[in-house]
């Protein structure tokens, strides 16, 4: 992929979990919990959507929060996302995908999550039936 469009074109939409500022170097679950509502606002624009692909702690926390702010059960149970993440959830019927945050020291040093990330992303786009361009199948398969 080389612009925000082209993932557009696939039918992938793009968002962040926390839809308020981030006040501190780490997120608090007070924070989430508040902030649970504009991301619960936001996804149910979106009434066909058939997979959620988690990127991170705070994602799966936020989606939890959305959750049970309806009074529903949360998605994904606390655990590692490495024990989660082959795992199937869904939340009102769409996939729900648990995966690593794709920034930070940890994606850096950790080379083996770039991979991991990838077939993350790969579960997602497989799920939807989307196929991939060409150049984009020839770049994942150099990881």
């Amino acid at each position: 992929m080389s612009s925000v469009s082209d993932i557009l074109g696939l039918g992938v939409y793009l968002t962040t979990a926390l839809k308020c500022p981030k006040l501190q170097y780490a997120v608090s679950s007070a924070s989430i919990a508040a902030c649970a509502q504009l991301l619960g606002k936001e996804l149910a624009l979106f009434p066909n959507t058939r997979v959620y692909l988690l990127m991170g702690d705070v994602a799966i926390k936020s989606l939890n929060a959305v959750a049970t702010q309806a009074g529903e059960p949360r998605v994904i149970p606390s655990g590692a996302t490495y024990k989660l993440r082959r795992q199937q959830f869904f939340f009102r019927g769409a996939r729900v995908l648990p995966s690593y945050l794709q920034v930070g020291p940890s994606f850096f040093i950790e080379k083996g999550k770039h991979r991991v990330i990838a077939e993350d992303i790969r579960t997602a786009l497989d799920f939807v039936g989307a196929a991939l361009p060409e150049e984009a199948i020839r770049r994942r398969t150099q990881y």
